[in-house]
């Protein structure tokens, strides 16, 4: 199991230099990744947006081993060779150490005129993923497709990890879309569809459900990451006794949610320097 961290978009207390240096007290505190989402503006009109690619670039620039992600990238509403070409050089920049996460995107943001389609949304970014990795892959690529068109072209310079760099899918569980999805990239971030009964939480039994599968759809999840986000206690024993529950079930990877509300940024950075519940 690996454990990582969610921090806000908006800053810590709105600052951009201090979420950095959040940043680096989780690389210090043996966190194994930091992750931030991808938004155009938070969560709510007039809340505080900065841009995760720039913020990453930063963090990249001032630590030396923990993973860097976005979760999840809405790549309908992106240019694939824009983010092709941005991932490449964060990449490069942190030394390899670049995972992307890909999805439908958020409807609530939605400010400037994007489809709020779900199924030419599905469309777009299955066709964008084909274009995002025949551009990483560095080789000669050309693609005419539905949405996107691109001539002849090779992208360099390749990314540092091969044979691509990580690619994960969100979505929500138990629709079977995402998950099937992400069976054919590197890893699944399912979130729990709220039902009549349902309270919206992921459980060890989705996980071991999810697992199942994605075993059924690629036949092997060997390199391939489950990905299970949520906040743990604040009580060490009974946080390692919850993350065990969801390893042991098959996830990969737990990810902490780090998004302290007004007041709370230095509780907040106690719990990244306690470290992952292991």
């Amino acid at each position: 199991m690996k454990y990582g961290l969610v921090l806000p978009l908006a800053g810590i207390e709105g600052s951009s230099q201090r979420l950095i240096e959040y940043a680096c007290a989780a690389e210090a505190a043996g966190w194994d990744g930091l992750f931030l989402e991808d938004y155009t503006v938070y969560w709510a009109e007039g809340q505080l947006t900065f841009d995760p690619w720039l913020l990453l670039t930063a963090i990249a620039l001032r630590t030396s081993r923990i993973r860097l992600g976005i979760t999840v990238i809405p790549l309908p509403v992106r240019q694939p060779w824009k983010v092709a070409r941005e991932a490449v050089t964060l990449d490069h920049l942190s030394g390899g150490r670049l995972i992307l996460g890909f999805g439908l995107g958020d409807l609530q943001d939605r400010y400037f005129g994007e489809s709020d389609d779900l199924k030419e949304r599905a469309a777009r970014l299955d066709e964008g993923l084909a274009v995002l990795a025949g551009l990483l892959s560095g080789q000669p690529f050309s693609h005419r497709g539905a949405y996107y068109q691109v001539a002849p072209v090779a992208f360099r310079p390749s990314p540092l990890q091969q044979p691509r760099i990580p690619i994960w899918i969100g979505g929500f569980w138990p629709r079977q879309a995402p998950a099937r999805r992400a069976a054919r990239w590197d890893g699944f971030c399912p979130a729990k569809l709220p039902g009549d009964e349902e309270d919206g939480q992921m459980r060890p039994t989705d996980v071991a459900a999810i697992r199942r599968f994605l075993e059924a759809e690629r036949g092997s999840l060997e390199g391939f990451d489950l990905v299970v986000g949520g906040s743990s206690p604040r009580n060490q024993a009974e946080a390692r006794r919850q993350v065990r529950d969801f390893a042991e079930a098959g996830a990969t990877w737990w990810i902490e949610f780090a998004l302290p509300g007004p007041g709370q940024a230095a509780e907040a950075l106690q719990r990244i320097q306690a470290g992952p519940p292991v």
